[in-house]
């Protein structure tokens, strides 16, 4: 168990590397200079050149990416001349309030779609089975606009059951003490992962019920809710683990379409408002977050994978 872990990490730290080099590259590739874009266009040669001294963009390439290294081991994403602020501190104020929206809409469908997913395994091709799978193919195939837009006009507009607009508090406290405006962005959320979860957790328990471990089981007499839950539901459940392990980036920082919609203050809408102010520091700050916690996320699941089979691990 140790060595499979310690193989996983040390996969995980290249590939983080690999996410770095991509962003530095992505910095450069921007058309134009950051000291132009910062400074404007009126900004005379010397502002310039003073500029890209003090920020180390007139050293070698080499250089400059072991600096943003060191900048990243220290937790420094990028300075927001726009707020005049540090990404850091921007991110501290705005993924505690990701962290309520993704996490309980995560916690939520996943509690939706396992049961539905076992039952709809279990009492294949029944009228269950039809019904479940009819609503994960329109769930699944809605835009999130679309499902937002929808639950806005019958919830809000039309029967004025939720409020449309999320909480506009400045910590995930304040946001959790208005829990009618998270109703209507935490289920639309949840209906669309509570789709793709369904299906892989409705296919992951057809092919568990096929192996010869569950026909024995039954043979044996043991009962039918002890076959289910010691032997089909933890073997279905490794398929659920990948895409958990996929779906933290965006308990971590929701997003961009539902916040958007919602006017949900998180890092989706604060990535979407970087890319009309040209904000280029926030952008990318968001975006090498974002791939570290995608590689800590698939991390975790290979993790998982070890725990729920020990197959796995050699």
């Amino acid at each position: 168990m140790t060595g499979y872990i310690i193989r996983r990490f040390g996969q995980a730290v290249i590939v983080v590397i690999g996410v770095t080099l991509i962003t530095f590259a992505l910095l450069h590739a921007l058309p134009g200079s950051l000291a132009r874009d910062i400074l404007g266009n009126r900004a005379s040669p010397q502002a310039i050149a003073a500029f890209n001294h003090a920020n180390g963009l007139d050293q070698p390439v080499w250089t400059q990416y072991w600096l943003f290294l060191k900048k990243l081991l220290h937790g420094n994403l990028g300075y927001s001349y726009q707020y005049n602020r540090s990404v850091d501190s921007l991110l501290a104020t705005d993924l505690p309030r990701d962290l309520v929206l993704g996490g309980l809409s995560l916690i939520f469908s996943l509690l939706i779609a396992i049961p539905v997913g076992i039952a709809q395994a279990v009492r294949r091709n029944g009228a269950l089975d039809y019904a479940g799978t009819g609503l994960s193919f329109l769930l699944y195939s809605m835009p999130q606009y679309a499902i937002a837009l929808l639950l806005i006009q019958f919830l809000s507009i039309s029967f004025h059951v939720f409020p449309a607009e999320a909480p506009q508090s400045t910590s995930a406290i304040g946001m959790l003490e208005h829990p009618s405006g998270l109703v209507l962005p935490v289920l639309s959320l949840t209906l669309v992962t509570f789709a793709f979860f369904s299906r892989y957790m409705r296919a992951s328990a057809l092919e568990t019920l096929a192996q010869d471990y569950i026909r024995t089981a039954r043979a044996k007499g043991l009962p039918e809710r002890l076959v289910l839950m010691r032997h089909l539901l933890r073997n279905s459940l490794i398929a659920i683990v990948t895409l958990v392990g996929v779906s933290i980036p965006l308990v971590l920082t929701g997003t961009l379409i539902i916040e958007q919609v919602f006017n949900y203050p998180g890092a989706g809408l604060e990535y979407y408002q970087a890319a009309l102010r040209n904000d280029y520091e926030v952008m990318l700050g968001i975006t090498v977050l974002v791939g570290v916690i995608t590689v800590v996320g698939n991390l975790i699941a290979d993790i998982g994978y070890a725990i729920l089979d020990p197959r796995i691990r050699y």
